[in-house]
């Protein structure tokens, strides 16, 4: 079986070689057993069911939140000469009944639907018509972490998937996610009856995406110069608010930059037309809530960042994930302030959810603080969340390539949590920077402040430098930020002890922001991918260019055709028959057959 394995890997997927632990997964599932698999995000978790589907006999049912993903991950597998297809809501009653009556035919290598659809009484007569014939070949449980109540992607039907072992036990099951700590991996296991699975769980590091924190500083300005290090690339910009998604997307537009918004207050035709150009287009900036991405397999999403702060690690981790999945270097960038922390406090607050769970929130959100507020490698302090060592700083984060001082802020932090004392524990951390720095402003004087001993006694510093000061606290929890929508500080339980001068305190200290020039298309120190020379950039811009005619003319997004990646090996390689061009990665034999020809015929055009 493991020469299947590869021989399948090279002709129908394109690829010499398996990556990471792919083959274990793949023969382990092929052989019948279950498995539960972590895998970053573009890391091939597709492979290790999609492949094992082929080797077994049957159908493999795979189970799929998002209608998105279902149809991109078909229109793959079609262009691969395999026969998938998908069940879900946007098919007509005939169009399902066509579907349904391939699988009992036994027509079908991979079928994919949803867990409404999946749990209904015909959908799960129409898995006992199969298994009565043993031609279920696996059943894959994609996105698994939706399971888990604790998760920041909560499906409560994936709850019910339980059924799968119970009605056909002798199916072999693997589920899949690239996004859970340690406790949510127990609670899959445990809810979708797979404590005897066997447990895959790759590294979770992806080495091509670099990490960058910054505090809010003119948030726009700081997103352009984002953007202009991607100039020309497809990119995501997360927002918390639907206004904020509205706002800097048209914003974005004013600047030039091709964006569109995208939350779940807009008409459902008008989020699936902007998903359908993002995914479809190059160079489409996609402004969004979390309401956008679960599932999105585009694969050169050169950039994500992040406008206000995430609500979790798990959060930050699967939106930063979806830059950069065909592996060429991309950029994950967050942005936030004092008022993000205060805002998603009170957002935790006011839900419904259960006192337990919203103390779980806040412990998950305390941890981003941390990682934002770090002078470490954001790397390392990244993978420690989800339990993993890495061994050395990574060179690739915003803080090894330029290191923070880290200080003794013990005297800073008296100083500050004292004027927060003595302004009477009700002001926000505008107006004490303002006491500290000694601000003659009406402000200060209506409230007498200008007479508190702690006037004045912070002029030492900028305001932007105790700001990073004030953030700092609120992430150590010596500060408090009311839940009441008024942002006012008060001294946290932790505090008592630093001002007694039982406890010191270490703070990195931001360098004063030097005036930033921002121009176009400059990608100095950026992540980007490697330049070609000029002879492989003309191929390399031709194939493009055939390859978008080719999507457009079958109404497909590009990368289902070729990925950038592997336009770039062609162009670099420039093979001048079909034999040189099966050798290319990603290049299958049924993708040769229907391409091959065309290829060459561009490069010849284009030598």
């Amino acid at each position: 079986m493991p020469d299947s394995a590869l021989l399948l890997l090279r002709d129908v997927f394109g690829h010499a070689e398996f990556r990471g632990g792919q083959e274990a997964i793949i023969n382990h599932v092929a052989a019948g057993g279950d498995a539960l698999v972590l895998m970053p995000t573009g890391g091939g978790k597709s492979l290790c069911y999609q492949l094992p589907a082929l080797l077994r006999m049957g159908t493999a049912i795979v189970v799929s939140p998002l209608i998105a993903l279902m149809q991109d991950q078909v229109d793959a597998l079609r262009q691969l000469g395999v026969r998938a297809t998908f069940l879900n809501s946007t098919l007509s009653a005939p169009d399902a009944l066509e579907v349904e009556q391939a699988l009992l035919a036994g027509d079908l290598d991979l079928l994919y639907v949803a867990p409404e659809r999946l749990l209904t009484p015909r959908f799960l007569a129409l898995l006992d018509q199969l298994s009565d014939q043993s031609r279920i070949a696996l059943f894959a449980i994609d996105e698994a972490h939706c399971v888990s109540q604790w998760g920041h992607d909560f499906r409560p039907e994936y709850r019910q998937l339980t059924v799968l072992h119970e009605r056909w036990p002798q199916v072999p099951r693997i589920a899949l996610t690239a996004t859970a700590d340690a406790p949510t991996q127990r609670e899959i296991a445990e809810r979708l009856q797979l404590e005897g699975a066997r447990h895959f769980i790759s590294s979770f590091d992806r080495p091509n995406i670099r990490y960058a924190v910054e505090a809010k500083d003119g948030g726009l300005r700081q997103l352009m110069e984002v953007i202009d290090r991607h100039r020309g690339a497809s990119g995501i910009v997360y927002c918390l608010s639907r206004r904020k998604v509205e706002a800097t997307a048209d914003a974005l537009r004013e600047q030039g930059i091709d964006a569109l918004p995208y939350h779940a207050g807009l008409d459902a035709e008008v989020r699936a037309e902007h998903q359908r150009r993002f995914l479809r287009e190059d160079g489409v900036v996609m402004v969004a809530t979390i309401a956008f991405g679960m599932g999105i397999d585009k694969p050169d999403v050169r950039f994500v960042a992040h406008m206000d702060l995430p609500k979790s690690m798990e959060g930050y981790y699967q939106e930063t994930g979806r830059a950069g999945r065909d592996g060429e270097p991309s950029e994950a960038w967050l942005c936030f302030g004092m008022g993000d922390a205060a805002l998603l406090r009170q957002m935790i607050e006011n839900s419904d959810a259960p006192d337990e769970r919203k103390r779980v929130e806040h412990r998950k959100l305390d941890a981003l603080l941390g990682y934002c507020e770090s002078t470490a490698c954001r790397r390392q302090s990244l993978l420690a969340y989800f339990g993993e060592t890495y061994p050395q700083p990574c060179g690739n984060c915003d803080n090894c390539l330029s290191p923070v001082a880290s200080i003794d802020g013990t005297e800073i932090a008296r100083k500050a949590l004292s004027c927060v004392y003595r302004t009477g524990q009700r002001f926000g951390a505008g107006h004490v920077i303002d006491v500290l720095r000694g601000s003659d402003n009406a402000r200060v004087r209506q409230f007498g402040h200008d007479t508190l001993s702690t006037y004045g006694i912070g002029r030492d510093l900028d305001a932007r430098q105790w700001r990073s000061v004030f953030r700092q606290l609120l992430a150590t929890g010596l500060l408090e930020s009311d839940l009441d929508g008024h942002g006012s500080l008060r001294l946290g339980a932790s505090s008592t002890p630093l001002l007694r001068g039982e406890t010191t305190l270490s703070l990195r200290m931001d360098p004063a922001r030097k005036a930033a020039r921002r121009e176009r298309g400059k990608r100095d120190g950026a992540a980007t991918p490697a330049m070609l020379d000029d002879d492989a950039q003309r191929r390399f811009d031709a194939l493009r260019a055939w390859r978008g005619d080719s999507a457009r003319s079958q109404n497909l997004p590009a990368y289902v055709i070729f990925h950038d990646a592997t336009l770039r090996e062609i162009a670099v390689n420039a093979p001048t028959d079909l034999d040189a061009l099966a050798q290319i990665n990603g290049v299958g034999a049924a993708k040769l057959a229907r391409y091959g020809d065309a290829l060459l015929e561009v490069l010849s055009t284009a030598a």
